[in-house]
């Protein structure tokens, strides 16, 4: 079985345009997300877990982005745009688990800053290697056994013509020959679960971190923090946005155009632009960057 997407213009002209823009997009995403990783992985000073999150959330980005955006630019070249049977689920499952495993990474990350802010005097025996590893391991098990089970549903209903995609995801039951309407609860439930379940308690997190910076006698020390929570917030805020625009919007279902804005915005507009908000917002990372880039001349 083969799906076709038509998911892009087409306009020879446009479909040049796009694939140049996407594909600068694309690879800045990797060349920032990867410059970041190596700086903190060079730096010995930004081994601790605030950073190792924060290196291993650029890591996921990459993959986030790997996951959709090769197979759309190659898409651009091909008059007949298919894919697969395999090849549609894949990309679906991947898709999916990446994203949830990103909300949870987000929301370890309020937990180790708010354990950071509210509890520093506890924080070095609270958040120590082990609880790290244990942390980060959590997140991407259950990031990518969370949407196993349904996709492994989805993938046995049948499908019927002309099995043709106008999205890039949750696109599956509109193919479908028949309802399936337990299944279509389960993955919104399970998809309202991750994002609402991880957006509270970030922003009960960041309410009870913003309480303790307010409290700070120190000016120095509440510009820093808000420095540093504030380039969290903004990837929070737009990666979270973006998301509830998607699936929670009453009328949104209805608008495949807007469908594909607010995806595009959180599967690859967002990954592009973490790198400029962490380095840009965060004195120590703009340091590390620096010193790997300095013998290049680039910073």
């Amino acid at each position: 079985m083969a799906t076709h997407s038509s998911v892009l213009p087409d306009s020879r002209f446009i479909q040049s345009l796009l694939f140049s823009l996407f594909l600068t997009m694309y690879a800045l995403t990797i060349t920032g997300n990867g410059a970041i990783i190596c700086a903190l992985w060079c730096d010995q000073r930004l081994h601790i877990p605030m950073y190792i999150f924060l290196g291993i959330f650029s890591f996921l980005e990459i993959w986030y982005v790997s996951s959709t955006v090769p197979k759309m630019l190659i898409n651009f070249f091909l008059d007949k745009k298919t894919i697969s049977f395999v090849g549609c689920f894949l990309q679906f499952y991947f898709f999916s688990s990446l994203e949830a495993t990103e909300c949870l990474h987000l929301t370890v990350m309020a937990f180790d800053w708010y354990l950071a802010i509210c509890r520093p005097l506890h924080y070095p025996n609270i958040m120590n290697g082990h609880l790290c590893t244990k942390l980060v391991l959590i997140c991407w098990v259950c990031g990518f056994l969370w949407f196993l089970i349904p996709i492994v549903l989805i993938s046995r209903m049948p499908f019927c013509g002309p099995n043709i995609i106008d999205h890039v995801v949750w696109p599956l039951f509109a193919l479908a020959c028949v309802s399936a309407p337990k299944t279509q609860l389960l993955c919104y439930s399970l998809s309202s679960v991750v994002i609402f379940g991880s957006s509270l308690f970030i922003l009960g997190s960041y309410t009870l971190v913003l309480i303790a910076v307010l409290h700070m006698s120190s000016t120095t020390g509440r510009q820093k923090a808000f420095s540093t929570c504030g380039s969290h917030l903004a990837v929070v805020s737009l990666f979270y946005g973006s998301l509830m625009v998607m699936y929670v919007s009453p009328g949104l279902r209805h608008s495949s155009g807007m469908q594909k804005v607010a995806t595009l915005l959180y599967a690859m507009v967002i990954p592009f632009f973490n790198p400029l908000i962490s380095s840009l917002w965060n004195k120590e990372i703009k340091t590390a960057l620096r010193k790997v880039l300095g013998s290049f001349n680039i910073m």
